[in-house]
């Protein structure tokens, strides 16, 4: 098989998405193969076999991520980029956003509720306490969303109403660092499942019941011409190949809320057969593009330009 490309995948508890991609690449012969990535340990500098990783779980793996780091390092075109992944952050986010031009709810991020071991007094002698609710909800406004800075799948994420809520509810947030986010009070809800950047789905979307629904005219045209819009601009300048993003629509205005999702739910039986088969055979053209045609992704670190190769 000489001068077969490989894509390896990375994946945790998902059943559906990485056997029905296997297949699908394996079955195209394109000169690509798709298999499971196996590590035991890493040597540093270690080559990569893989032309292309997709990263379905390094979120919750710190081994997976600093293998995948390595792996960059090689000449792996990774999925998605590890260093930006690491750097990430849903305020940042919201930040970037508004420079960008585009709608975004009033988002402020919090000091945490408790600390790790060995962390004392003095060492959060630059922090104003007590916080100013009353402040921080003048700002934000009522009703608001409290959801952690770095989570995903809709842990830790409260609704409050109230300052004597949001106070109950960040007691118990512990170490976790909270943003607090307005609450748009949407008339429409989107989620936008995202291959390659620039190949949208737009899917209308159940949040009390957190379920995709397929109605395919769900949009207007102009309004379903800036979801996408804005869903590839967000891919582009956070660099994610593989992303969901959730606007919450009030007036015919898109507000993206969400999209820090770089590992998106991808199962059969949550994003529906029709989406499921969609997603797949656009992550395989995309994959395959990537493995023979790669983007340079590793000369967009800074250390790239410091390498004798």
């Amino acid at each position: 098989m000489a001068g077969v490309k490989k894509i390896g995948l990375i994946v945790g508890r998902e059943w559906s998405f990485p056997p029905a991609f296997i297949e699908e690449v394996n079955q195209r012969n394109q000169g690509v193969i798709a298999e499971y990535v196996k590590m035991g340990g890493t040597r540093m500098d270690e080559p990569s076999d893989y032309a292309v990783i997709i990263d379905r779980i390094s979120h919750e793996i710190p081994y997976y991520r600093a293998h995948l780091k390595n792996a960059v390092l090689q000449g792996t075109y990774v999925i998605n980029n590890p260093f930006w992944w690491s750097a990430d952050d849903k305020f940042f986010e919201a930040s970037l956003v508004t420079k960008l031009g585009l709608p975004s709810p009033r988002t402020m991020i919090l000091p945490m509720k408790e600390y790790p071991e060995g962390v004392v007094s003095e060492s959060l002698r630059n922090l104003v306490y007590p916080l100013d609710w009353q402040g921080i909800v003048d700002y934000v406004g009522l009703p608001a969303i409290l959801k952690d800075a770095w989570g995903g799948g809709w842990k830790h994420v409260y609704k409050v109403n109230t300052v004597d809520e949001l106070i109950e509810a960040y007691d118990r947030t512990g170490q976790l660092c909270m943003i607090l986010q307005e609450f748009i009070e949407w008339d429409h809800f989107v989620r936008c499942i995202c291959v390659g950047q620039d190949k949208i789905m737009p899917i209308k979307w159940d949040p009390g019941e957190r379920r995709y629904l397929i109605e395919h005219d769900h949009l207007e045209p102009e309004l379903g011409r800036a979801v996408v819009e804005y869903a590839t601009t967000i891919n582009t300048v956070l660099g994610y190949d593989m992303n969901s993003i959730e606007f919450a629509i009030k007036d015919g205005v898109p507000y993206p809320i969400d999209f820090m999702n770089a590992a998106p739910d991808m199962d059969i039986n949550s994003i529906t057969p029709h989406y499921f088969e969609w997603v797949v055979k656009a992550m395989a053209d995309f994959c395959i593009e990537m493995a023979l045609n790669p983007r340079p992704q590793r000369s967009e670190q800074h250390w790239a330009q410091f390498l004798n190769e």
